[in-house]
């Protein structure tokens, strides 16, 4: 089910399968825009749980929406904050009307409905935006996420009547299906969703401890009940392997914090597989951290100035090795891309897979 598409929004056309860098608070960690630009992203992601708690919407708004505050001219997809909000577990309560949460900041209570939701992504001004949901933890009891696709469809219908009424096709509206590991619950989610008839569609709720084979096999039962003429965007996958498989079955926008959040703990993705640079074995290691890369870190600079710098706890080094992690992502997708026009995805597929990632 791999395949090529066009995704358009306000702010330009996407090649797809595509990889956006997670810019959470406003920022790709260590990056300037002009850099993610020079990377060849143009499409990044930001999220609406941090981005309500710092700055704030007065201040977005009164900087004229996010893509002026952070100075990023090309496509911006915000997510709903449902993530962030499952992973405050302790700290939140959810209801029929919405999420009441404490901020991980200051402890100060919030309380999010689906129209709260829409109308923060209104000020934001974000090209793609993503309705409030409930993400399902794993494993998960099957009453629970039955009760809780109903739920999450409730609230799609509150979204998207916002939308309809207060913001408008300028910025694209995905849906997004949950239901656990649960096939026939995520059957019911999507059959539901898909009669909205919105621009795109995303699984949600995978990526969060389940098996890697169960992903994928919830992937490729998930993707055929799709619309075809619709982008589907897999949220929060992950791993090279993870992606190669979830595009073999049909997935085409992928968001990620492994290139950035790796390269803190200074492991780099190479051609070859993982690297960690830290290890002693590089002290003395004067090649690139990739010999077949064309980024500005692999062009630049030798293994054994990145881990001297990394050790030394010297910025740069984090952002060398973010620099060149973000790249490999994003070029592994040009990868694949090129290898489904020429019909050579599955001799790509095979290499990626011997990996060790």
């Amino acid at each position: 089910m791999a395949r090529l598409g066009k995704l358009h929004t306000a702010r330009g056309i996407i090649d797809t399968p595509v990889f956006m860098p997670v810019g959470t608070q406003g920022t790709v960690k260590t990056f300037s825009p002009d850099e993610i630009e020079d990377i060849g992203a143009r499409l990044i992601l930001g999220n609406v749980y941090h981005l309500f708690m710092r700055p704030g919407m007065e201040i977005i708004k009164k900087a004229g929406g996010l893509h002026k505050f952070v100075n990023w001219k090309h496509s911006i997809l915000t997510d709903s904050g449902g993530f962030q909000i499952f992973s405050l577990a302790k700290l939140r309560k959810i209801t029929q009307d919405g999420v009441e949460f404490q901020s991980h900041i200051d402890g100060a209570l919030h309380f999010f409905t689906p129209e709260k939701v829409m109308e923060i992504q209104g000020i934001l001004g974000s090209d793609i935006i993503m309705p409030l949901d409930e993400c399902l933890p794993y494993p998960c009891d099957y009453n629970y996420a039955c009760n809780s696709i109903e739920l999450t469809i409730k609230w799609l219908a509150q979204s998207v009547k916002f939308y309809k009424d207060k913001i408008g096709e300028k910025q694209a509206l995905f849906g997004i299906a949950q239901g656990g590991v649960f096939p026939d619950l995520r059957e019911k989610c999507i059959s539901q969703m898909v009669e909205f008839d919105l621009p795109g569609y995303a699984l949600g709720g995978l990526s969060v401890g389940e098996p890697p084979e169960k992903m994928q096999e919830i992937l490729s039962l998930s993707t055929p009940k799709l619309p075809e003429n619709k982008p589907r965007y897999l949220m929060g996958s992950g791993t090279p392997i993870d992606i190669v498989c979830s595009i073999e079955n049909g997935i085409d926008l992928f968001d990620c914090v492994l290139p950035t959040r790796n390269a803190r703990t200074g492991t780099a993705f190479t051609s070859k597989g993982r690297l960690t640079i830290r290890n002693s074995e590089y002290k003395e290691d004067f090649s690139p951290l990739d010999s077949g890369c064309e980024c500005y870190t692999c062009k630049n600079f030798t293994r054994a100035y990145v881990r001297h710098l990394l050790n030394a706890e010297e910025i740069l080094g984090l952002r060398l090795v973010s620099y060149h992690n973000i790249h490999f992502y994003v070029n592994l997708l040009t990868k694949i891309r090129q290898a489904i026009a020429k019909d050579k995805f599955q001799e790509l597929k095979r290499e990626i897979l011997v990996k060790k990632w």
